[in-house]
């Protein structure tokens, strides 16, 4: 499939990724903009790898999509979860992760790992050490926690990991049949969790990983989710741009007052509003959008959205009726490299001045 774009010109923003692969900030990378109803805009810039001689980025090319885990597959299972009673936001953590037991994390509850503020630490390398779930819930569940719940957000992966074993049990089957079946009730919802064998060579690489000793291409950067099989609360996701805008529209009509196959409106809703935390700009799952953010100043206060490590993002201004995806492997072939930082928010400011128009 040959790159395109529809609609409105989005010069500048198409001009600020043009430089940004120019620059070396990423290889390549597919941008998708929309409103809950249509597809305004769809284009892939540069190359799937580093050298000249790699192939185009596509606009159906598969990246690994990190963190956006948390919002496209974590948060709608738990907001299934909830609609069908089978889970309580204020439900202890120890009620379905036995192992959680001690005096001072005996109040945490499950929106406490939903809005990064159960008390546990951001992130620590487990997977040098110990495999599967029986080690990781226990290990998670014995550490020592960081602060008392609730009385800051700390990012969590690790809150993540045990909200994946935590809807495996209240939903009694792998996380990765539930999702599954969770996305294939949207249509064009390409995202599903690796590893990607079948076509693995259209798969945007990401670090060249040491402790793997290879480019990782199809299989999972995190290297927690890589030691829990590629599927996990916190990462594990790969997608395309189109399946990632098939998702942002269905939480657009969820945000606009429609009942959907995610969730109820009242569900969806309740998920993005920004918890009580002080200091905290968490909604559950989602993060918020604040003027530092990556999505720039001209959204909405209201808009909600997520990055993940290895350069994607989804960000969703619903009260203007806009959503932005961009998938990039900003980690290839080095992690070290953070030049995607600025052109974040100058992109998504660019897009959203064309957007209004």
């Amino acid at each position: 499939m040959t790159a395109r774009h529809r609609g409105p010109g989005f010069a500048r923003a198409r001009r600020i990724l043009a430089e940004a692969v120019a620059t070396g900030a990423f290889p390549g990378g597919v941008a998708e903009v929309g409103r809950k109803n249509a597809l305004l805009w769809r284009e892939a810039f540069g190359r799937l790898e580093a050298g000249a001689a790699a192939p185009p980025a596509e606009t159906d090319t598969p990246y690994d999509l990190a963190s956006l885990t948390k919002v496209l597959a974590t948060g709608p299972l738990f907001m299934r979860l909830l609609d069908e009673g089978r889970i309580d936001l204020d439900d202890p953590i120890s009620r379905w992760i036995p192992a959680w037991r001690s005096a001072d994390r005996e109040s945490a509850t499950v929106r406490d790992l939903l809005a990064h503020c159960a008390g546990l630490t951001a992130h620590l390398p487990f997977y040098r050490d110990i495999r599967g779930r029986p080690d990781f819930e226990r290990a998670i569940s014995t550490l020592a926690l960081e602060y008392v719940p609730r009385s800051q957000a700390v990012y969590s992966d690790l809150g993540f990991i045990l909200l994946g074993f935590i809807a495996e049990n209240a939903g009694d089957e792998p996380l990765r049949s539930q999702v599954e079946r969770l996305v294939e009730r949207v249509p064009d919802a390409c995202v599903g969790f690796g590893p990607i064998r079948e076509g693995r060579e259209r798969v945007a690489p990401t670090e060249v990983d040491p402790w793997r000793g290879r480019l990782l291409r199809g299989e999972v950067h995190d290297g927690n989710a890589w030691a829990l099989g590629g599927a996990a609360g916190h990462a594990g996701l790969f997608g395309t741009a189109e399946g990632v805008g098939a998702l942002a529209r269905v939480f657009m009509k969820g945000l606009a007052g429609e009942d959907t196959v995610l969730g109820r409106a009242a569900t969806i809703r309740r998920f993005s509003r920004k918890q009580t935390v002080a200091g905290s700009s968490r909604a559950l799952a989602w993060d918020t959008m604040l003027p530092t953010s990556s999505c720039g100043v001209a959204m909405r206060p209201t808009a909600i959205g997520h990055t993940g490590f290895t350069g994607t993002s989804l960000w969703i201004d619903w009260e203007s009726d806009v959503y932005v995806v961009l998938l990039t492997n900003r980690v290839h072939p080095s992690a070290a490299n953070e030049a995607i930082l600025p052109v974040r928010p100058a992109f998504h400011d660019a897009v959203m001045e064309d957007a209004r128009r």
